[in-house]
């Protein structure tokens, strides 16, 4: 069932309708995501649920897994893993490993942040897998993956080495973003860390390829992406005053484009919008039908805060929708989710906020029950007969 909003709803719309409004942000990039972490807002979604190879960008998985590790209990900073011959015959980016050294995984963990080492994320996959494998380690990484709700990534290693199925959208490398900065605040610090020179072995390799975090524009994060296939990606983060936005991009032509492109977004995402409150927690928005309860109808109110970013250059408008299936079967607990509130602005992707109930609504006694019964077969009899002498 979708409702029109109430009046006092249609009024905040009113305002919103008198804000600017941006043109499409337009990239080079074949696919987009970003998301002003602050108020949950997509700012810009090109092809962001396809999925495509992500290169080095899905080592953020194998480093998610490795965070949570730690925090757990089942690695520490300080342990020292072994390496074996499999993770030292990784090419590309490595960190120059042999069968001889026994890493921190600390320095392990630097080593695939900074110096997007292969041979150190296989390392950790092999220590951390259920069957002491690579394979069984990415096996792992796709079934964590599906649990934080990233519906459009399959892992076939652990660094993003081109093989068949090992697949990753914009959107979900952007959702690993947000849950490493918002999990591990311990450990997010590394990721703008620009140099790491691991045992002064290679020093061809000690400085972090992130375009950003020598521009003074808040970047701090998080990890670049390169293969033939792939082309260049980036899944990036910055934070300006209180707000911080989070990107994700890949099949650029080259570094410099991606530099470009990256600093591009960066720049449009914080000053093309400014934050827009549209209900506060509680704020009665609509009301439900309530089904066989003892009132016939219950306020919708929003779980939380609801603020959004709103473009401001141009004129625009922003549409809202309350949609729920109802009536809704009583009894009804407040603060049960039981709506949605649909937001669609104007050249930005719509926008779903919960609703929940605003109080209690008991069922209804014998006598509710007997009219409401009495009401639905005149309804369905009322029907029948308009069909008959049709």
């Amino acid at each position: 069932m979708r409702l029109p909003l109430p009046h006092l709803f249609a009024l905040g719309l009113t305002f919103l309708l008198s804000v600017t409004q941006a043109h499409a942000f337009e990239t080079s990039a074949k696919a987009a995501f970003v998301m002003d972490q602050t108020t949950g807002t997509v700012l810009l979604a090109k092809n962001a649920d396809e999925a495509i190879p992500p290169a080095s960008m899905s080592k953020l998985m194998t480093l998610f897994m490795a965070f949570e590790a730690v925090r757990d209990g089942r690695l520490t900073m300080q342990e020292k893993l072994p390496v074996s011959e499999f993770a030292m015959s990784y090419g590309g980016s490595t960190m120059f490993l042999d069968t001889t050294d026994r890493v921190t995984v600390a320095d392990l963990l630097r080593g695939i942040i900074v110096l997007s080492g292969n041979d150190a994320c296989a390392v950790i996959a092999e220590t951390l897998s259920p069957d002491g494998t690579e394979a069984g380690f990415a096996r792992l990484m796709t079934r964590r993956a599906r649990q934080l709700g990233m519906t459009n990534s399959t892992f076939a290693n652990s660094n993003g080495w081109p093989m068949p199925g090992h697949r990753m959208s914009m959107r979900d490398l952007a959702l690993l973003a947000n849950h490493l900065i918002t999990d591990f605040p311990e450990f997010y610090p590394m990721f703008s860390e620009t140099e790491f020179a691991f045992d002064g072995r290679a020093p061809s390799n000690t400085r972090n390829r992130n375009p950003l975090l020598r521009l003074d524009i808040g970047a701090d994060g998080l990890k670049t992406g390169h293969t033939s296939e792939a082309g260049y990606g980036l899944v990036g983060s910055a934070k300006q005053g209180n707000r911080r936005v989070i990107f994700a991009i890949s099949g650029l032509g080259s570094e410099r484009e991606r530099a470009e492109v990256s600093e591009q977004i960066v720049s449009w995402a914080f000053r093309q919008f400014s934050e827009t409150a549209i209900a506060r927690q509680g704020q009665r928005v609509a009301e439900a039908d309530v089904w066989m309860g003892k009132d016939q109808r219950v306020g919708l109110v929003p779980a939380g805060d609801i603020n959004i970013l709103l473009p401001v250059l141009a004129r625009g408008k922003v549409e809202g929708e309350v949609i729920y299936n109802g009536p809704i079967q009583a009894p009804i607990a407040k603060g049960t989710q039981i709506a949605e509130l649909l937001l669609k602005p104007e050249d930005l992707p719509e926008m779903r906020f919960p609703l929940v109930a605003e109080a209690d609504v008991a069922e209804g006694g014998f006598g509710v029950r007997i009219s409401t019964a009495m009401s639905t077969l005149f309804t369905q009899f009322s029907a029948s007969e308009s069909v008959a002498t049709q």
